[in-house]
């Protein structure tokens, strides 16, 4: 730890770039050994969540950010670690979108799932269903409370209550409402198809027995994962990692600051202050090489990654092809502590290749150096995927934004 030191009122942009990556598990080398589940959970537990998506053109991308830190890992650890029964280390839930997080962080997210049954939450047409179709809703929770585990296309197929369902989209809507609300939660997974049971028979014992805290003190809770998690941040920043409202989070980092756990701190270029979690030290250099998902918890912020890196990121999945700029499934490639090209990706997996559609270099880079990094990862990534070749597209210069 000697190339550490402590950091002060304020912080350059490099500082605060290395503050960052270290806290996200960028500071130290990827083991040099077998990955077990132990490190999985760390790893998960250290960055607070992992967000889930469903698009499986490279790979599902909450794999990814696990790579990303420790290199190949088998994939079924993580699987094992969210679904291996009730001693599992994982669950899903909202906390940044559709996420798996450490069990123990369950109890700090029960105001949203009491939120949710008040009505009072965003998502406005699941609430609107709860309210109005509550009787259904109930059908459905006994149901899977009679039956154990159930797919929504095993909703409503039971003897019991054969042809009194309102059909698929109202059981879908319904789960998802049930979900939300903290009374089923995922058992398990089929083909990436959610299996549901009741939370209480998921959960480890001791998760369901611990208290349910006061509002105030679980919003201290999670912006403690996300001060951590972060490094460095602005108010925003902290509470959109886990998607809390503007005036929770103000009073509650005013709170934080209050009882020193919040270090308020000025970061060159930065509008207002940001806040480092006590005893954050900044790193004399990183030494990194990673392909990110376009859901990792790094990038996920896109304001923050252009304070960050001068990076303007945007996923373009949804953009029709002909207004693309960078591709379809665009991964930034980081290079020490700096975000220094996109690479467009695919997996073709009965052809056993990694396909590299583009590569967009960010400008003023060393070419060479890139693309030295960028080769070795791409190797590595394929070898993890069980792809037997790298198939590179033509490299191309990024002109500013």
């Amino acid at each position: 730890m000697s190339n550490l030191r402590r950091p002060r009122e304020s912080l350059s942009l490099p500082e605060a770039r290395r503050v960052a990556l270290a806290a996200q598990g960028f500071c130290r080398p990827r083991p040099g050994r077998d990955i077990v589940k132990a490190d999985v959970v760390r790893t998960v537990r250290a960055l607070g969540l992992l967000q889930i998506d469903s698009v499986n053109v490279l790979v599902r991308s909450h794999y990814l950010p696990l790579f990303s830190r420790l290199g190949a890992y088998a994939m079924p650890l993580l699987d094992e670690a969210a679904y291996g029964g009730r001693r599992r280390q994982l669950f899903e839930y909202w906390g940044h979108e559709a996420s798996l997080l450490p069990v123990e962080c369950q109890p700090s997210l029960r105001w949203r799932m009491q939120r949710a049954k008040n009505g009072d939450g965003t998502w406005g047409n699941v609430a609107r269903f709860g309210r109005e179709r509550s009787a259904f809703c109930g059908e459905v929770l006994a149901e899977i409370r009679d039956r154990g585990p159930l797919g929504v296309s095993e909703i409503g197929t039971g003897d019991r209550r054969k042809g009194s369902w309102w059909g698929w989209s109202e059981g879908k809507i319904a789960l998802e409402w049930l979900f939300w609300t903290g009374q089923i939660t995922t058992h398990s997974r089929r083909r990436f198809e959610r299996v549901y049971d009741l939370t209480e028979r998921v959960l480890p014992q001791a998760v369901v027995d611990t208290p349910t805290p006061a509002i105030e003190d679980a919003h201290r809770a999670l912006l403690r994962v996300a001060s951590v998690a972060m490094g460095v941040a602005t108010e925003r920043d902290l509470r959109d990692y886990f998607r809390l409202g503007p005036a929770d989070a103000r009073a509650r980092v005013a709170e934080l600051v209050e009882s020193r756990e919040l270090v308020p701190v000025q970061v060159a270029g930065w509008k207002g202050p940001a806040y480092l979690a006590a005893g954050t030290r900044v790193p004399a250099r990183i030494e990194a090489r990673a392909l990110l998902s376009p859901f990792d918890s790094l990038v996920w912020f896109r304001d923050r990654l252009q304070r960050l890196f001068d990076f303007h990121y945007r996923i373009e999945i949804y953009t029709p092809a002909h207004k693309r700029i960078h591709g379809y499934y665009v991964l930034p490639f980081l290079l020490h502590d700096d975000l220094v090209a996109r690479v467009d990706l695919k997996s073709e997996r009965e052809a056993g290749k990694l396909r590299v559609i583009a590569t967009h270099y960010e400008p003023g880079v060393d070419r060479r150096a890139v693309d030295d990094g960028l080769r070795d990862e791409l190797d590595l990534l394929a070898r993890w995927l069980g792809l037997r070749a790298v198939v590179r597209g033509r490299p191309r210069a990024r002109k500013k934004s």
